[in-house]
């Protein structure tokens, strides 16, 4: 039991140790939402009869866990970079038609004049730009206006909106900064900025990583001290059957 219990703490470990190593890469990733591994105790008979205390035979990773704390809000002066300020995603059609969310606000525009992801994504609810705009203005409610050629005022050709969810740690992330519903989740809720608890928008800036580099960093030396307590385990237990079988 001591071989199973060392073997399934290192790869425990090594599991923890891939889902830092992504943390840290991407500490620069925008809107990037830093994960946690989470473990539990395996238990393989009840020793005694009397109802004992459980014969433990290692560990393993539970889950990954999302962490979706405030990431921090930094200008970049483009009209169209658009950051959360707050709970919410927003909500985005992929290529087959089904819906996404993510906290990357770093929009462009296509060629037909849509606002869509850096990856090509099309913002949901649309919002097309006029040819010829000269500027966009993004509120914190998310009203979107945009200045025409010839017009005094600015003219409202949409609003974005945000999407929130009862249990945003149970989304699952598929890669591109997105999110897709699970029954961990909850139903989407669709809402404006700034209202029933969904956040603000800030135009001109976006949301970087949460990820404290530090944080993983010591995170990174304590998994890489439980690995090796593990195989220490083994050689121990290694250890001890040969004595056993030297002296039978």
């Amino acid at each position: 039991m001591g071989f199973q219990c060392g073997l399934s703490g290192m790869n425990a470990a090594s599991k923890n140790l891939d889902v830092i190593g992504n943390n840290i890469a991407n500490a620069n990733t925008v809107g990037m939402k830093s994960s946690r591994a989470e473990f539990a105790d395996l238990v393989a008979s009840q020793l005694g009869t009397g109802g004992g205390a459980g014969a433990g035979i290692g560990v393993a990773v539970a889950t990954v866990a999302q962490q979706f704390t405030q990431g921090s809000v930094n200008i970049t002066g483009n009209s169209l970079d658009v950051a959360i300020d707050g709970r919410g995603f927003f909500q985005v059609r992929q290529p087959d038609g089904s819906a996404a969310y993510t906290r990357d606000g770093n929009f462009e525009v296509d060629s037909q004049g849509q606002l869509v992801t850096a990856s090509g994504n099309v913002v949901e609810p649309g919002i097309t730009i006029p040819q010829g705009t000269q500027s966009v203005t993004i509120g914190s409610d998310g009203t979107v206006t945009a200045q025409l050629p010839g017009q005094a005022t600015p003219a409202q050709i949409g609003t974005l909106q945000l999407t929130d969810f009862v249990n945003a740690a149970g989304l699952m992330p598929k890669g591109e900064n997105l999110y897709v519903e699970t029954a961990a989740s909850g139903t989407p809720q669709t809402g404006t900025p700034g209202q029933n608890g969904i956040g603000t928008l800030a135009q001109g800036a976006l949301e970087g990583s949460n990820v404290n580099v530090v944080e993983e960093l010591v995170n990174m030396i304590e998994t890489q001290r439980a690995y090796e307590m593990n195989s220490k385990a083994i050689s121990a237990s290694d250890q001890m059957l040969q004595y056993l079988n030297n002296n039978v």
